[in-house]
């Protein structure tokens, strides 16, 4: 990083100033970026920053509510990651056990919770009164809208269970407008610079409304949700990530 930069530094998507000010605060007392980085995506976690981070938001087809994660080392470009982590609620700090634990950067499913229990972290229900009553009310619109095509029933006017269309099949329509906005789409991604110049970036998320159960996320990608290094800087974004995912440097 450039000796003329003011720094300590911290960046994030929105305007989740409580888990700005929670990464600074750590910075500030001599935290490392990395510290700072998970300290402040929890604090969006634990406030359940504009429902899209965090438990009881997000939920997929089934009613529940799952969670990606990832944090990231500029110096060393390792990176933690869990996708799909079910019924744990700290899924930036499961993500940095990854890192720091593991020689491996990406964690999914229910194996990512079993690994979270060994190390410690407590199984707990991630689903509130909030998540519920959105599924519900998506149910009673016949699951409008969702992430299927080219399966019976017709998607579009219906819920599933879905089987695949064997024939006159539509090839994917990549102009179709998504039904990610500027109100639906937020999660947190940030980058922090500590004392020492040193600089780390995380993300967390509890990913699409209305997912298919298994559906990973941009969030916990590298180059997808966020991206450092030493030598260059960093950046995070917010969006479709299905589409995000396809322009991964």
């Amino acid at each position: 990083m450039s000796d003329s930069l003011n720094i300590p530094l911290v960046l994030n998507t929105w305007g989740f100033t409580n888990g700005t000010a929670k990464a600074w605060d750590v910075i500030a007392k001599g935290g490392s970026a990395l510290d700072g980085v998970e300290q402040g995506c929890s604090q969006c976690e634990i406030e359940q920053c504009d429902h899209t981070v965090g438990y009881g938001g997000s939920p997929d087809e089934n009613g529940e509510t799952t969670l990606d994660a990832m944090i990231m080392d500029g110096v060393t470009h390792n990176v933690g990651g869990v996708a799909a982590l079910r019924r744990i609620k700290s899924a930036i700090s499961v993500a940095r056990k990854v890192l720091e634990n593991t020689k491996h950067s990406l964690l999914v499913g229910d194996q990512a919770t079993q690994f979270a229990l060994s190390m410690g972290f407590k199984e707990e229900s991630l689903s509130t009164d909030y998540s519920l009553n959105l599924w519900k009310k998506w149910k009673q619109n016949n699951c409008q809208p969702n992430f299927w095509e080219n399966v019976v029933p017709d998607p579009k006017e219906s819920c599933g269970p879905y089987k695949d269309l064997e024939s006159n099949k539509s090839p994917r329509n990549n102009t179709e407008k998504s039904d990610f906005g500027i109100h639906n789409h937020d999660t947190i991604g940030m980058v922090v610079i500590d004392g020492s110049g040193k600089i780390a970036g995380g993300t967390s998320s509890n990913g699409a409304k209305f997912k298919i159960p298994g559906r990973v996320g941009d969030s916990p990608i590298p180059g997808s949700g966020v991206y450092v290094d030493q030598n260059v800087g960093g950046a995070a974004a917010t969006g479709d990530g299905d589409v995000m995912m396809r322009f991964v440097p």
